[in-house]
């Protein structure tokens, strides 16, 4: 099938930009492509907060505006109204990290059951999200993952975490708003995957509600999914997923060398999209048990979802069906699939400057890592500032 290359429109693609929009994230980009300037940027930020000195300002007329939605929920209407406008959804995303106390965890959870009542108030927001660490520690979730006999102090913080999760996957299903459970490090996950599975079994008897995550820079996730399709079939529930490549190969790589066991992430990037590839083929074969939501920047994954769709037969509108990418980035892959007829959601983070800039400086450091996202970017807004000039 010859592919129509709907990503090169630019107009489309930056329809929601003004010019000094436009502008910003030509220079945010340009910034963002040099390593040595996102160190520098990184490092001074750090400083900066940690020294209460007055940058709060500078962060939010720059980078947060630019990947962020807001400082909280309200904050981010207008940016969720424009989109859904233009055909495009939004995920809003707490994105608060490294939380460690009961406190916090229960504070996240409350946040994540108002933004399930929030969405289930919005057309413009299907979904809602978290992080598994933003609901317990990370720590808990390796040493049941691992299988360790827990203190009974750990067995009692474990149920708290258990019933975080019900409190929110149920209201999600009165609601009838999907809850996305992100992936994190794949010695969390092995607890994770147990407690979702479980949580798929209560809340997706008829579709799917909880969805959870599978990272295919992972060699054995589609493995795992396939084992969990058969599993479900048997015992009469959906299946939702996120698929994504993954967002912490570094961090992996260099575990399992100091540990000594085997890496769990591809040996290269063309294994990791053949890996993605393929999980995406195998799940739309599947549809009628497995929904999904394709987390992905990466255009020829993009257009062999749409021959796939097309071939199958499965209406571009599909519920099953879902295409997203992260607010400030992509924008030629969202707003072009949109215009199309397709779901697409945009991830919106939200949350106070300060608190918000672990997860910035992880999306200025992934960008630069992947030269090629960043330099596609960059190409795109050059030409529509040319297009806009002529």
């Amino acid at each position: 099938m010859s592919r129509t290359r709907i990503f090169d429109n630019t107009e489309i693609a930056f329809q929601l930009k003004s010019d000094s929009e436009l502008e910003r994230a030509y220079f945010l980009f340009k910034m963002i492509s040099v390593q040595p300037l996102v160190r520098i940027g990184t490092a001074a930020t750090n400083f900066a907060l940690k020294t209460h000195l007055p940058v709060e300002r500078l962060i939010r007329s720059t980078v947060f505006d630019h990947f962020c939605g807001g400082v909280n929920e309200q904050d981010c209407l207008e940016v969720v109204d424009k989109m859904f406008d233009k055909g495009v959804s939004c995920v809003l995303d707490y994105s608060v990290e490294g939380k460690e106390t009961e406190t916090e965890f229960d504070a996240v959870m409350n946040k994540t059951c108002e933004l399930v009542e929030f969405a289930h108030s919005k057309q413009a927001m299907p979904i809602a999200v978290f992080k598994p660490t933003g609901l317990g520690r990370l720590d808990l979730y390796q040493k049941k993952g691992e299988g360790l006999d827990f203190t009974d102090a750990e067995k009692e913080e474990w149920n708290r975490v258990v019933a975080r999760y019900h409190t929110i996957c149920k209201l999600g299903k009165e609601k009838d708003v999907e809850i996305l459970i992100d992936a994190e490090e794949s010695w969390m996950q092995d607890a994770a995957d147990d407690l979702l599975e479980d949580l798929m079994k209560t809340y997706n008897a008829e579709k799917p509600i909880v969805y959870n995550t599978l990272q295919l820079y992972r060699w054995d996730r589609l493995d795992y999914l396939k084992s969990l399709n058969e599993r479900a079939q048997k015992e009469g529930f959906k299946l939702g997923f996120k698929i994504v490549r993954g967002a912490y190969m570094e961090k992996e790589r260099e575990r399992a060398k100091s540990k000594g066991y085997l890496s769990p992430i591809c040996k290269d990037k063309a294994n990791t999209d053949a890996n993605f590839n393929l999980t995406l083929a195998y799940i739309l074969e599947n549809l009628e048990n497995i929904s999904v939501f394709i987390g992905t920047h990466n255009e020829e994954s993009s257009y062999l979802a749409m021959e796939l769709m097309e071939e199958k037969g499965i209406a571009k509108n599909d519920n099953r069906v879902w295409f997203g990418q992260l607010y400030g980035m992509s924008d030629h892959i969202s707003y072009n699939l949109a215009n199309k007829g397709y779901n697409v959601a945009k991830y919106v983070p939200f949350g106070p400057v300060k608190d918000v800039m672990p997860y910035l400086i992880r999306r200025a450091e992934e960008n630069t890592s992947v030269a090629g996202q960043t330099n596609r970017e960059l190409n795109l807004l050059k030409q529509e500032r040319k297009r806009r000039k002529l």
